[in-house]
């Protein structure tokens, strides 16, 4: 029986999927399992490794099942993922030593002020492309190794493996014979070098992390095991990539200058720099796009930590909305927010501006003031903060975007697209496949067994859905930008009174 289709794990903050792909790109089944979110304290974020790997497994067994599709059908499998996220567990018995710290998670943000008031900031920036922040994984593993008994013992003597979520699945996947990740993942871990390509032993000194946890680091694309899971059969895993940059190269942004926004439960901007990392003057981040065809390519990148997930607080905590399509209804029975603003800094705020301690808050509030004023602001304020991410990464590479790529699942919110237009001044272009971090993966993965012949190929693919075109003046523009400044600011005069 001929391969015919690649299958993609798209592992999520909220829940689990599998897509199959076929040689166009299309879309030919998909299985989807959302998961538990655990809060055990203000500002923790916890995930259940164990529920991630069976809700990602069921979705494996379910999408063959639906599609009738027998396993020697599938020609490689690519791997996407919530990045950041970090679980620890035993290389002899497979299991996690403690719940996995979900990226948004804050609990290290004081550790994060200790290390950098000791100046060491500019030197992570200086080899990871990162800011120093609670977000990545370091300081999360030495947290799970202060905080768990044992722990620190056992990860001395090499018996314990840490792992983004990719490397946890391949660990699942290959029955405990591979512990490897990409460097797309590497890249996000505070810990690896971006230039020299390799894990940091000043950085491990550092956060006092054993190189014994740490996996192999392999490139995006080509064959780093099998998945033996299915009985009988072995199916090469070839294609690894983090969320955002999966994103990035399903959008086919693959020449320099080309940025895509995936609007998810944070929003992230990438921008492809080539082979060339750009050190950021805004507080963007550099990071690693991906490693194909023994090439190493970089990109800009500005993360926004409460994206569609504003749309969750407003459907779940204020139950304005029963469910998140409602928003575009509610908010469009209004012409304008009529002056609110929602700075949704739930989980601090990310770039540009990285103050871990900012917390929600909404401005502008008058008598006239009503659900769907309040619910308009939310959906604006995820185009407020891309809008912020953008002029950051014009700023750093001296390129205009003419063109911003869309995908996420916001990007079906018409109103939303058209605002975020808007603010931009340029166009905002949504796919047919808007599923496009499954895509990327896919694609990876593909292009490592010869599924796909090259990127070209793949560019012939991407087509557009619906193209957004900024449709207001200038000064309404800088009026509605300036309300959304003066509103951040005021959110971080709070903040900083922490103490």
């Amino acid at each position: 029986m001929q391969p015919t289709f690649i299958l993609a794990l798209d592992q999520g903050t909220t829940s689990s999927r599998s897509i199959l792909f076929d040689r166009t790109g299309s879309i030919v089944g998909l299985a989807q399992k959302e998961f538990k979110q655990h809060y055990p304290q203000p500002g923790w974020v916890e995930h259940d490794a164990h529920e991630i790997w069976e809700t990602q497994l069921g979705t494996l067994v379910e999408v063959l099942a639906k599609g009738r599709i027998q396993p020697q059908q599938i020609a490689a499998i690519g791997i996407t993922n919530q990045r950041e996220t970090t679980v620890i567990w035993d290389r002899a018995t497979g299991e996690p030593i403690a719940p996995a710290i979900v990226w948004q998670d804050r609990r290290t943000a004081e550790l994060c002020d200790t290390i950098r008031s000791q100046g060491k900031a500019p030197l992570l920036q200086e080899k990871t492309g990162l800011i120093l922040d609670a977000y990545f994984s370091a300081t999360k593993i030495k947290w799970l190794l202060d905080h768990t008994p044992g722990a620190r013992e056992k990860a001395n003597k090499g018996e314990l493996a840490f792992g983004t979520m990719d490397c946890w699945l391949i660990w699942k996947l290959s029955n405990g014979k591979v512990h490897a990740t990409d460097v797309t993942n590497a890249s996000r871990t505070l810990l690896y070098n971006i230039h020299q390509l390799e894990w940091d032993k000043e950085l491990l000194e550092l956060f006092d992390i054993p190189a014994s946890l740490l996996p192999t680091v392999v490139a995006s694309s080509g064959v780093l095991g099998n998945c033996e899971v299915i009985p009988g059969h072995s199916i090469p895993i070839a294609g690894v990539a983090g969320d955002q940059q999966a994103a990035l190269f399903g959008q086919l942004c693959v020449d320099p200058g080309m940025v895509k926004n995936t609007y998810g439960t944070g929003c992230f901007m990438l921008m492809n720099t080539g082979e060339k990392a750009i050190h950021s003057s805004n507080n963007l981040l550099t990071t690693i796009a991906w490693q194909l065809d023994g090439k190493t390519e970089y990109a800009l990148e500005g993360s926004v930590f409460i994206g569609g997930a504003v749309v969750q607080w407003l459907r779940d905590q204020l139950k304005v909305i029963h469910s998140a399509p409602d928003i575009e209804k509610l908010a469009s029975t209004v012409p304008d927010s009529q002056g609110v603003y929602v700075v949704p800094a739930f989980a601090g705020l990310g770039a540009p501006y990285w103050n871990a301690y900012a917390r929600g808050t909404i401005f502008g509030l008058t008598r006239g003031s009503n659900q769907a004023h309040i619910a308009r602001a939310a959906l604006e304020s995820i185009a407020y903060q891309s809008a912020d991410l953008l002029r950051a990464m014009q700023a750093d590479a001296s390129i205009p975007i003419l063109e911003l790529r869309v995908d996420g699942g916001a990007t079906v919110n018409d109103l939303l697209m058209q605002f975020q237009s808007d603010l931009l001044n340029c166009h905002v272009v949504r796919p047919i496949v808007t599923e496009t971090t499954a895509l990327g993966a896919a694609y990876l993965a593909g292009l490592a067994v010869g599924y796909w012949q090259n990127k070209e190929e793949l560019r012939s693919l991407w087509k557009s859905d619906h193209v957004f075109r900024p449709n207001i003046d200038t000064a309404t523009r800088n009026n509605l930008v300036q309300g959304w400044q003066r509103a951040v600011k005021a959110s971080i005069v709070w903040a900083n009174d922490h103490t």
